[in-house]
């Protein structure tokens, strides 16, 4: 039987271990939970990506960066067989970019770009109506903020979170990026 002073430290620290918890909620976000709608509609769950290392990108089809496509099809080839991936979220929140169905972007990608890494259902990637993915990746990055454009880059670590980002001007075969992977491979 146990007895009263310990059922009090055990009290104690379960009390203590649920307000530290609740003082610092965002603390072990991050954004590889939750189910998000793939590019053919079917829900896929972000956990399946834990442990590998991510490139997310917003993209669009009607952008000055859309060639960045082939570059990114470029790196998820050279380092997939290491446990890298590159994840396609398309967003029409700059300049109406992305204006097609999900048929017509999957289409698109595919003949244009030969695109053969994950791609996902549109998606609203800026200000108040963005997917909770892009809300736990523009909080949680370094820095932490809205996206800026089309092509912006996040990439996560083995371990879920986010360790690097970079702009749209980076562009897939940038040394700064490629570094970045390599290293977290």
């Amino acid at each position: 039987m146990l007895s009263v002073s310990l059922i009090k430290v055990l009290l104690s620290c379960f009390v203590v271990g649920g307000m530290l918890a609740m003082a610092n909620p965002g603390a072990a976000a991050t954004p590889l939970t939750g189910t998000v709608k793939a590019i053919d509609g079917t829900d896929k769950n972000l956990a399946d990506y834990q442990g590998k290392v991510v490139l997310i990108v917003n993209v669009a089809s009607q952008c000055g960066y859309t060639s960045q496509y082939a570059g990114l099809q470029k790196l998820y080839e050279t380092y997939k067989d290491k446990g890298f991936v590159v994840l396609g979220f398309p967003a029409n929140d700059f300049g109406a970019q992305e204006p097609g169905t999900e048929s017509e972007i999957a289409s698109f990608c595919a003949t244009t770009y030969g695109v053969t890494f994950d791609m996902f259902a549109k998606s609203c990637v800026k200000g108040a109506n963005k997917t909770s993915l892009y809300k736990t990746l523009t909080e949680t990055a370094d820095p932490p903020g809205e996206v800026g454009w089309n092509f912006e880059k996040f990439l996560i670590g083995r371990n879920g979170q986010v360790i690097g980002r970079f702009k749209s001007g980076v562009g897939p075969q940038d040394s700064k990026l490629i570094d970045a992977i390599e290293a977290a491979l």
